[in-house]
């Protein structure tokens, strides 16, 4: 025990700190299922905790017997800011920068969502989510909000290490053709989204930027009764999302 904590502060005492908080069991299984590099796992009940993978993930339940080091709940209370009811909390890698936008840049079957300006850590761990079921090549945002926060990161339950998440420049952004919801635009329903396209949404408040706006091949809009101002973040990127899934091959069954 003393010495799986000793590593843990070690981890988070490098200079420049390569490693994210994964906050309870859903967000470890996630984690390790699309490959993330766990150094270290502790628990409060490791006989529970194998109970649960057993039930919930048994692709898992080797790794996690090896991973897994129970602490007392004292322990993980002085590491972690806000334990999680599981009991369950890890540090993982983060991927490498050159990595990602590789991974961004690379040939596509499946869009990128641009997170144009956002200032809601909640709302865009949910889009990073929602980006990971249905098989999104990537999740990137504009402005100065983190990706990897660790607020993102317990709101995404693990799943950034599902597609490649990074915070870029309206300039950096891949290629592809980009449309972008707004409500002046042309209804979603009556168009086809090609798979590799950009499917950017803007701040919560303030809409899309001058600059995000400017980059777009066509602005496009959702349906929404009159007098209603706006839908949730999370939720426009899944009606934006299953609206090209419902039309693509590439989307997952």
């Amino acid at each position: 025990m003393d010495e799986a904590v000793a590593r843990w502060r070690g981890l988070l005492a490098e200079a420049a700190p390569r490693h994210v908080l994964l906050e309870g069991f859903h967000a470890l299984k996630h984690a390790l299922r699309f490959g993330a590099v766990v150094p270290v796992a502790l628990c409060t009940d490791r006989a529970g905790t194998l109970e649960l993978a057993a039930e919930l993930a048994p692709d898992l339940g080797e790794v996690l017997a090896r991973l897994l080091v129970e602490v007392d709940a004292q322990a993980v209370r002085a590491l972690v800011p806000r334990p999680h009811p599981t009991g369950v909390a890890a540090l993982a890698e983060r991927p490498a920068p050159a990595a990602v936008a590789a991974a961004l840049r690379g040939e596509r079957r499946t869009p990128v969502v641009v997170l144009d300006q956002p200032r809601h850590l909640g709302n865009a761990g949910a889009v990073v989510r929602l980006a990971a079921g249905f098989g999104a090549s990537g999740v990137v945002t504009t402005g100065p909000l983190d990706p990897w926060h660790p607020t993102v990161v317990r709101g995404g339950a693990g799943l950034h290490f599902a597609t490649a998440v990074a915070p870029l420049e309206v300039s950096e952004l891949p290629g592809g053709p980009l449309f972008a919801l707004d409500p002046e635009g042309a209804d979603i329903r009556g168009l086809a989204l090609p798979d590799d396209a950009l499917l950017a949404f803007g701040s919560e408040r303030h809409g899309l930027s001058a600059g995000l706006r400017a980059r777009a091949d066509q602005l496009v809009a959702l349906p929404m009764r009159p007098q209603v101002s706006s839908y949730n973040l999370a939720t426009s990127v899944g009606m934006a999302l299953f609206h090209w899934a419902s039309a693509s091959g590439a989307a997952p069954a």
